[in-house]
């Protein structure tokens, strides 16, 4: 399915401007009081089409805050409603750099409430803290404002989103390489004597995929030294041969051409080899495979083994294939060898399973 994805874009709109009122003669000007008129108003200035001012009460606005000055910016323009920012700072006389006092985020002024003003409260900054500073010298006082004006987002139009060509990841072939080197069969460094039979196989490749082989080869448990066989006992040709492949090359060989017993068959033995070399990718493999062929004639086997082995899952699936079996299906069940040998060499087993399916039938 051909994916469409497009994508637009929201630009801020915005114009901002700097407007500074210098108050020259600063203390000529105290003892205005402090009521509502009692302020000096800086020329008027322009910024994203509207009119704004600074007020100044160099006594302070009202009595919430006695011995400050206060300074507000005031949006002028008529019934004008406006998004904007401000920042109202004071200029050190002898840097010439300006500081932050008071900022204010955007939000909107409406010039027909209190809203017109910032900050919305009287307290500026103390008066002492100016008269004591580098913000008046020579009775002179600077105040900077810095206004930016919102205004309404650009937002394009929905575009498709360019593709990035993508590039495939190739699978592993590294299964397949290692592979190879057993069917090249060049290169081995070790031999094992198997029902009769010699196979050859590389150390390194062995100790890799199995800790017990990595020990009987390189560690203080090695039967051989280079051009030595070592014996394995207990085990087919085959499957040895079954089980070199799978450390090759992860996978069980020609499993798609084995159906039924024999590939039940073969995964039981090469669940005994899984176990007996700690090869734990295999004996899940094995379990795999074994509960997927499980039917009346395999379950008492595959029960036996997996608890031998101890592979839990593999156990919980032959007893619950018993709790869940019909009528018919148990008595298949009990005529089986398999059976009978179950409950000659682990009683227990049998037990427990047929508690199970008891209770299942109470239910």
């Amino acid at each position: 399915m051909e994916e469409c994805k497009t994508m637009s874009i929201c630009t801020a709109v915005a114009a901002q401007g700097t407007h500074v009122f210098d108050i020259m003669g600063y203390s000529k000007h105290r003892g205005m009081g402090n009521d509502e008129d009692s302020h000096i108003l800086s020329g008027i200035f322009t910024v994203g089409g509207y009119d704004w001012a600074i007020r100044f009460y160099p006594d302070g606005h009202g009595s919430a805050c006695p011995n400050h000055i206060t300074v507000f910016l005031e949006l002028l323009s008529n019934s004008a409603k406006v998004r904007a920012s401000c920042d109202l700072r004071l200029v050190d006389q002898c840097t010439g750099l300006s500081s932050s006092v008071h900022k204010t985020g955007p939000r909107i002024f409406n010039s027909d409430d209190v809203s017109k003003f910032a900050p919305q409260f009287a307290g500026f900054k103390r008066r002492s803290e100016i008269e004591e500073s580098a913000y008046l010298r020579f009775d002179r006082l600077t105040i900077e404002c810095i206004i930016t004006v919102f205004k309404k987002p650009h937002v394009t139009q929905a575009n498709p989103v360019p593709q990035i060509p993508k590039i495939d990841m190739p699978p592993s072939d590294m299964a397949e390489n290692v592979g190879r080197l057993l069917e090249e069969r060049e290169g081995f460094d070790v031999r094992f004597i198997v029902g009769g039979e010699t196979i050859e196989a590389h150390r390194f490749v062995l100790a890799m995929r199995s800790p017990v082989l990595k020990a009987e080869l390189y560690g203080p448990m090695r039967e051989a030294r280079p051009g030595q066989c070592t014996t394995i006992k207990d085990m087919q040709p085959a499957v040895f041969r079954a089980l070199l492949h799978f450390i090759y090359t992860d996978s069980l060989p020609g499993r798609e051409d084995r159906e039924g017993d024999d590939d039940t068959e073969m995964a039981r033995l090469l669940l005994v080899a899984a176990d007996r070399y700690a090869m734990e990718r295999l004996k899940m493999v094995c379990q795999s495979i074994l509960c997927e062929n499980l039917n009346a004639e395999t379950v008492s086997t595959t029960l036996a083994l997996a608890d031998q082995h101890n592979c839990v899952k593999l156990k919980d699936a032959c007893l619950e294939f018993i709790k869940i079996s019909n009528d018919n299906v148990m008595d298949a069940v009990v005529a089986t060898q398999g059976f009978k040998d179950l409950n000659v060499t682990c009683p227990s087993l049998i037990v427990e399973a047929l508690e199970k399916r008891r209770k299942s039938r109470q239910a």
